[in-house]
């Protein structure tokens, strides 16, 4: 079961609310994504603490109706 970008940006933004958001559709199935995220709320996190804060706003999808999601993070 894919997902949709638009359905992936909402559950992102309810996380962090600041945040802008860019996904592309790598593939075109629905299934393989690529987001650049950029919030304040990244301010002085690790990387990998980042993407951490990300996935846990997907709640689960990942691996499952997202198949996919090359991830960039940064702060503002």
């Amino acid at each position: 079961m894919a997902m949709r970008a638009e359905d992936i940006e909402a559950m992102i933004k309810a996380a962090l609310p600041d945040a802008q958001i860019e996904i592309v559709d790598l593939a075109g199935d629905g299934d393989h994504y690529k987001a650049k995220v950029v919030s304040k709320l990244f301010e002085g996190m690790s990387r990998v603490r980042q993407h951490q804060l990300v996935y846990a706003a997907l709640k689960g999808k990942m691996g499952g109706e997202l198949h996919a999601l090359a991830l960039e993070t940064a702060a503002h």
